[in-house]
């Protein structure tokens, strides 16, 4: 969505509240109004103390006037007190509009469609984003207001001083804020083009640096060099483009603050000679200088700032969480088992235009992805490192939610119930960095189980997944079952091996591996993934070996642009980059 787009959303939205609290707004500029007073008097007392006061020789009279000054200072405070009551009067009900709305947004989408994981955004909406549109919210009104009555007052002075002050004032400070006001847009679609090129550089290189040992084992630099350059080379054009706009918004805060007060200074000999006083000029500049300069600062500090976060954050309260363009496309139509044809109840899992991204206006990792797992499938899941291959993992397991369609395990929603506790009855998830913790080799064998760390029947369920697994030597030199283990003292090959036997033993039906084996060698990996392709239920494979895709039933091809699903003999016909990684795994597996 573009800024203009997000305005014109934000901005009817945006009337309509405040025409719906005329009262508060009346309130809010009565006592603006009030304060303005203190404005009025600073320039004109000025102005008066000398002209009929120090300069004609009468000082009671000059310092009455500055008295008067001072009492217009007193008079503002007092009005302040209204104003901040005003102020709540419009805040409040922003905030807890908002929330409604955000609660209503939530149960609307889980009504519309039940099987779509639940919103998690909306707790984002709720606390954060509710409290920062709150603040900026209150920040750019109160910066508006007294910006608006600060000119009010200062207008009002200058006329009842002299009105030609007005001739030489008005001109440059209308050229500063018109040029500023119209920066705003173009500076603020550049910052929304920054913070989107800055958070999927940040994902892109986060990820490329998790895989820095798949890419130089595939020989994948250049590939990964290709992925991120781009977006380094569009955050610097960005980056200028920012500094150009600021380049701009300084001339024309410049424009309207310090050209009046040098425009003043240049005109007081014609201004003497048309009979302005030297009082008024010096009440003219105090109006420039002591009220208005500052006001207007703060004018532009705040609608650059406050301003546009104000319009980012509501427009997520008024558009659905966005989904994106680019990203992985549905599976290859050839692959009539990756079709949304198929019936969720004879899936082990499914996705189902399944679409995600880090972050709002973040290039989606995911994108409308289709993809059925049979029961009882070994599915290896390639391609190259930051591709989204942990973040379809992730979607299975649950830990992640899509920001479109479904993910569906066993026939209902992927997401785990945040209450749920204990070992997840439908699936098992094993990450790269392998879950080992201090206890005996039994509970860590079995802590995945029905019944954990439990000496009994069950030790036969372990010795025989010790022996498929060809853990006897690992356990033997530990001491046996019922040994100490000290994480500190496995090798992350040792962690990853003792992992997959717990696996072996979980009753979940779905497995699902993570660059689970990456540190073990080319046999060890073999034997573990057989045997858990042996064992009842269905096995999807992060792979990062050949010899591991060859061994799945099928594999799923990751490209960037469209994912394809096949087996490994029929893919490098299908997909140049299948075959690509082919090549290059031959060159390193070992």
């Amino acid at each position: 969505m573009t800024e203009g787009e997000a305005w014109s959303r934000v901005a009817p939205e945006g009337r309509r509240f405040l025409r719906g609290r005329k009262r508060a707004v009346g309130r809010l500029a009565a006592w603006s109004l009030v304060e303005s007073a203190h404005t009025f008097l600073g320039g004109y007392g000025v102005a008066r103390a000398l002209d009929d006061g120090f300069l004609a020789g009468r000082t009671g009279t000059g310092l009455a006037w500055l008295a008067a000054a001072g009492a217009g200072a007193l008079l503002g405070g007092f009005a302040l007190r209204g104003v901040f009551a005003g102020l709540a009067d419009l805040v409040e009900p922003l905030r807890d509009g908002l929330v409604r709305r955000a609660v209503r947004q939530a149960l609307d989408r889980a009504v519309a469609d039940p099987v779509r994981a639940p919103d998690t955004g909306a707790v984002s909406r709720l606390t954060q984003q509710t409290e920062m549109a709150r603040d900026s919210f209150a920040g750019l009104v109160l910066t508006v207001r007294s910006f608006v009555f600060t000119a009010v007052g200062v207008l009002a002075g200058m006329a009842a001083l002299a009105p030609v002050l007005l001739l030489v004032v008005l001109p440059p400070l209308l050229l500063g804020v018109a040029a500023f006001l119209a920066t705003l847009r173009p500076m603020a679609a550049a910052q929304r083009r920054s913070l989107d090129t800055d958070e999927a550089l940040a994902d892109r290189v986060g990820a490329l640096g998790e895989g820095l040992r798949d890419i130089v084992a595939c020989g994948g630099q250049e590939a990964a060099r290709a992925r991120v350059e781009p977006l380094i080379a569009a955050q610097e054009r960005l980056a200028r483009t920012l500094a150009r706009w600021a380049a701009v918004r300084t001339l024309a805060l410049a424009t309207a603050g310090r050209l009046p007060v040098i425009a003043l200074l240049a005109a007081t000999p014609w201004l003497l000679g048309y009979g302005i006083t030297a009082g008024t000029l010096a009440g003219g500049l105090t109006y420039v200088v002591q009220a208005l300069l500052p006001a207007l600062n703060s004018l532009m500090t705040a609608l650059g700032s406050a301003g546009t976060r104000l319009v980012v954050v509501l427009e997520r309260f008024c558009d659905p969480p966005p989904g994106g363009q680019g990203g992985h496309r549905a599976a290859d139509p050839q692959e009539p088992v990756g079709r949304r044809t198929a019936t969720a109840t004879a899936a082990a899992a499914e996705l189902r235009g399944a679409t995600f991204a880090y972050g709002p206006g973040a290039a989606p990792v995911l994108d409308d992805l289709d993809l059925v797992v049979r029961p009882g499938e070994h599915l290896a899941v390639v391609g190259p490192s930051g591709i989204g291959k942990s973040t379809l993992t992730a979607l299975l397991a649950g830990m992640l939610s899509p920001d479109a369609g479904a993910v569906l395990v066993a026939g209902a929603a992927a997401r785990r119930d945040p209450a749920a506790t204990g070992p997840d009855p439908r699936r098992t998830l094993l990450p790269q960095q392998a879950y080992v913790f201090t206890g005996t080799v039994r509970e860590n064998l079995t802590h995945l189980s029905p019944h954990p760390g439990v000496p009994g029947p069950g030790d036969a369920r372990v010795r025989r997944a010790v022996h498929v697994l060809g853990l006897e030597g690992l356990v033997e030199r530990l001491g046996g079952l019922d040994a100490e283990v000290s994480p500190r003292r496995l090798s992350r090959g040792e962690c990853q091996h003792l992992a997959l036997a717990a696996a072996y033993l979980s009753p979940a039906p779905l497995l699902l591996l993570d660059e689970a084996t990456c540190h073990l060698d080319p046999r060890t990996e073999e034997r573990a993934e057989r045997a858990l392709a042996d064992r009842p239920g269905t096995l999807v494979v992060v792979a990062h070996r050949v010899s591991s895709a060859a061994r799945a039933d099928r594999v799923l091809v990751l490209d960037g642009t469209q994912a394809v699903c096949g087996t490994h003999a029929e893919l490098p016909d299908r997909s140049p980059l299948y075959r690509d990684l082919v090549g290059k795994w031959n060159g390193t597996d070992g």
